[in-house]
Protein backbone atom coordinates (compact mmCIF):
# COMPACT_ATOMS: atom_id res chain seq x y z
CA UNK A 1 0.00 0.00 0.00
CA UNK A 2 2.98 2.33 0.37
CA UNK A 3 2.99 5.76 2.01
CA UNK A 4 -0.03 8.07 2.18
CA UNK A 5 -0.10 11.57 3.70
CA UNK A 6 -3.45 12.94 4.84
CA UNK A 7 -2.62 16.57 4.18
CA UNK A 8 -4.54 19.65 5.31
CA UNK A 9 -3.82 22.95 3.59
CA UNK A 10 -2.21 25.70 5.71
CA UNK A 11 -1.09 23.23 8.33
CA UNK A 12 1.88 21.57 9.96
CA UNK A 13 1.59 18.65 7.58
CA UNK A 14 3.47 20.74 4.99
CA UNK A 15 6.74 19.91 6.76
CA UNK A 16 5.97 16.19 6.42
CA UNK A 17 5.74 16.60 2.66
CA UNK A 18 9.07 18.43 2.77
CA UNK A 19 10.76 15.59 4.64
CA UNK A 20 9.32 12.97 2.27
CA UNK A 21 10.73 14.92 -0.65
CA UNK A 22 14.12 15.21 1.05
CA UNK A 23 14.17 11.45 1.58
CA UNK A 24 13.23 10.79 -2.04
CA UNK A 25 10.28 8.60 -1.12
CA UNK A 26 7.29 7.76 -3.27
CA UNK A 27 4.05 8.77 -1.57
CA UNK A 28 0.44 9.67 -2.20
CA UNK A 29 -1.20 12.86 -0.92
CA UNK A 30 -4.84 12.90 0.09
CA UNK A 31 -5.86 16.54 0.24
CA UNK A 32 -8.25 18.09 2.75
CA UNK A 33 -9.31 21.75 2.65
CA UNK A 34 -10.07 24.00 5.60
CA UNK A 35 -13.53 25.51 5.86
CA UNK A 36 -13.43 28.96 4.25
CA UNK A 37 -15.42 30.52 7.12
CA UNK A 38 -14.29 28.69 10.27
CA UNK A 39 -10.78 27.72 9.05
CA UNK A 40 -11.38 24.30 10.66
CA UNK A 41 -10.44 20.97 9.15
CA UNK A 42 -13.22 19.23 7.23
CA UNK A 43 -15.23 16.41 8.84
CA UNK A 44 -13.79 13.95 6.32
CA UNK A 45 -10.57 13.82 8.34
CA UNK A 46 -12.49 12.28 11.24
CA UNK A 47 -13.09 9.26 9.06
CA UNK A 48 -9.33 8.71 9.16
CA UNK A 49 -8.75 9.60 12.83
CA UNK A 50 -11.28 10.48 15.56
CA UNK A 51 -9.64 13.85 16.28
CA UNK A 52 -9.89 14.91 12.65
CA UNK A 53 -6.44 16.46 12.61
CA UNK A 54 -3.55 16.51 10.16
CA UNK A 55 -0.88 15.37 9.52
CA UNK A 56 -1.62 11.70 9.49
CA UNK A 57 0.72 9.26 7.79
CA UNK A 58 -0.15 5.82 6.54
CA UNK A 59 2.63 3.31 5.98
CA UNK A 60 1.33 0.03 4.57
CA UNK A 61 -2.07 0.74 6.09
CA UNK A 62 -0.83 1.67 9.59
CA UNK A 63 -1.95 5.17 10.64
CA UNK A 64 0.71 7.21 12.44
CA UNK A 65 -0.38 10.39 14.23
CA UNK A 66 1.54 13.35 15.71
CA UNK A 67 4.10 15.28 13.69
CA UNK A 68 7.03 14.39 15.92
CA UNK A 69 6.28 10.68 15.74
CA UNK A 70 5.89 10.87 11.96
CA UNK A 71 9.22 12.66 11.52
CA UNK A 72 10.95 10.22 13.86
CA UNK A 73 9.56 7.17 12.05
CA UNK A 74 10.51 8.51 8.63
CA UNK A 75 14.04 9.36 9.77
CA UNK A 76 14.45 6.01 11.55
CA UNK A 77 13.30 3.97 8.58
CA UNK A 78 14.45 5.94 5.57
CA UNK A 79 16.72 8.83 6.50
CA UNK A 80 19.40 7.93 9.02
CA UNK A 81 21.46 10.89 7.82
CA UNK A 82 18.73 13.07 9.26
CA UNK A 83 19.39 11.80 12.79
CA UNK A 84 22.47 12.35 15.00
CA UNK A 85 24.62 9.36 15.95
CA UNK A 86 22.81 7.19 18.52
CA UNK A 87 24.04 7.71 22.07
CA UNK A 88 25.66 11.07 21.28
CA UNK A 89 24.90 14.32 23.06
CA UNK A 90 23.51 15.58 19.76
CA UNK A 91 21.05 12.68 19.80
CA UNK A 92 19.82 13.75 23.23
CA UNK A 93 19.59 17.37 22.09
CA UNK A 94 17.70 16.24 19.01
CA UNK A 95 15.19 14.37 21.17
CA UNK A 96 14.65 17.44 23.34
CA UNK A 97 14.00 19.71 20.38
CA UNK A 98 11.72 17.23 18.62
CA UNK A 99 9.47 17.38 21.69
CA UNK A 100 9.99 21.11 22.24
CA UNK A 101 8.61 21.89 18.77
CA UNK A 102 5.10 20.73 19.65
CA UNK A 103 5.13 20.43 23.44
CA UNK A 104 6.36 23.97 24.17
CA UNK A 105 6.80 26.18 21.11
CA UNK A 106 3.33 25.64 19.68
CA UNK A 107 1.44 26.31 22.92
CA UNK A 108 1.64 30.13 22.83
CA UNK A 109 1.24 30.10 19.05
CA UNK A 110 -2.06 28.26 19.32
CA UNK A 111 -3.23 30.31 22.29
CA UNK A 112 -2.54 33.46 20.32
CA UNK A 113 -4.56 32.10 17.41
CA UNK A 114 -7.51 31.16 19.60
CA UNK A 115 -7.72 34.35 21.65
CA UNK A 116 -7.38 36.51 18.53
CA UNK A 117 -10.99 35.55 17.82
CA UNK A 118 -12.22 36.92 21.14
CA UNK A 119 -11.77 40.60 20.40
CA UNK A 120 -11.64 42.81 23.52
CA UNK A 121 -12.28 39.79 25.73
CA UNK A 122 -8.74 38.61 24.95
CA UNK A 123 -7.13 41.67 26.59
CA UNK A 124 -6.38 40.02 29.98
CA UNK A 125 -4.61 37.10 28.28
CA UNK A 126 -2.65 38.92 25.61
CA UNK A 127 0.27 40.20 27.73
CA UNK A 128 1.09 36.70 29.01
CA UNK A 129 0.71 35.15 25.56
CA UNK A 130 2.90 37.83 23.99
CA UNK A 131 5.53 37.26 26.68
CA UNK A 132 5.52 33.53 26.01
CA UNK A 133 5.74 34.00 22.26
CA UNK A 134 8.75 36.25 22.71
CA UNK A 135 10.33 33.80 25.15
CA UNK A 136 9.94 30.77 22.90
CA UNK A 137 10.89 32.53 19.67
CA UNK A 138 13.82 34.19 21.43
CA UNK A 139 14.98 30.81 22.68
CA UNK A 140 14.90 29.37 19.17
CA UNK A 141 16.82 32.38 17.90
CA UNK A 142 19.46 31.88 20.60
CA UNK A 143 20.05 28.17 19.97
CA UNK A 144 20.26 28.27 16.19
CA UNK A 145 23.85 27.30 15.42
CA UNK A 146 26.28 29.23 13.18
CA UNK A 147 25.75 26.44 10.63
CA UNK A 148 22.10 27.47 10.39
CA UNK A 149 20.85 24.27 12.03
CA UNK A 150 19.43 23.45 15.44
CA UNK A 151 21.47 20.28 16.05
CA UNK A 152 24.93 19.72 14.59
CA UNK A 153 25.88 21.24 11.27
CA UNK A 154 23.54 19.53 8.83
CA UNK A 155 19.82 18.99 8.34
CA UNK A 156 18.04 16.83 10.91
CA UNK A 157 14.51 15.93 11.91
CA UNK A 158 14.66 18.71 14.50
CA UNK A 159 15.07 21.26 11.71
CA UNK A 160 11.96 19.84 10.06
CA UNK A 161 9.95 20.02 13.27
CA UNK A 162 11.12 23.52 14.17
CA UNK A 163 10.57 24.90 10.69
CA UNK A 164 6.91 25.60 11.47
CA UNK A 165 7.35 27.71 14.64
CA UNK A 166 10.28 29.41 12.91
CA UNK A 167 7.96 30.38 10.05
CA UNK A 168 5.50 31.84 12.53
CA UNK A 169 8.26 33.88 14.17
CA UNK A 170 9.51 35.11 10.80
CA UNK A 171 6.01 36.20 9.78
CA UNK A 172 5.05 37.85 13.05
CA UNK A 173 8.26 39.60 14.07
CA UNK A 174 10.95 39.25 11.40
CA UNK A 175 13.04 42.16 12.67
CA UNK A 176 13.39 40.55 16.10
CA UNK A 177 14.59 37.16 14.86
CA UNK A 178 17.04 37.55 11.96
CA UNK A 179 18.58 34.10 12.42
CA UNK A 180 15.18 32.44 12.28
CA UNK A 181 14.35 34.47 9.18
CA UNK A 182 17.56 33.22 7.56
CA UNK A 183 16.76 29.65 8.61
CA UNK A 184 13.29 29.85 7.06
CA UNK A 185 14.77 31.28 3.87
CA UNK A 186 17.23 28.38 3.71
CA UNK A 187 14.38 25.89 4.16
CA UNK A 188 12.29 27.53 1.45
CA UNK A 189 15.27 27.59 -0.93
CA UNK A 190 15.70 23.82 -0.84
CA UNK A 191 14.47 22.07 -4.00
CA UNK A 192 12.75 19.41 -1.87
CA UNK A 193 10.79 22.06 0.01
CA UNK A 194 9.79 23.73 -3.23
CA UNK A 195 8.54 20.44 -4.66
CA UNK A 196 6.58 19.82 -1.46
CA UNK A 197 5.16 23.33 -1.60
CA UNK A 198 3.95 22.80 -5.15
CA UNK A 199 2.34 19.47 -4.28
CA UNK A 200 0.84 20.61 -0.98
CA UNK A 201 -1.21 23.52 -2.25
CA UNK A 202 -2.13 26.65 -0.30
CA UNK A 203 0.33 27.34 2.51
CA UNK A 204 0.64 30.50 4.57
CA UNK A 205 4.36 30.10 5.30
CA UNK A 206 5.44 31.05 1.83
Amino acid sequence: MGIVVHHLNNSRSQRILWLLEELGLDYEIRHYARDAVTNLAPPELKAVHPLGKSPLLEIDGRIIEESGAIVQVLCDRYGHGWLPAPGSDDALRHLELMHFAEGSAMTPVLLNLYVSRLGDAAAPLKPRIDEQLAAHFGYLESILRPSGHFVGDDWTGADVMLSFPAEIAAMQAAAAYPKLVAFVAAVHARPAWQRAREKGGVYFGS
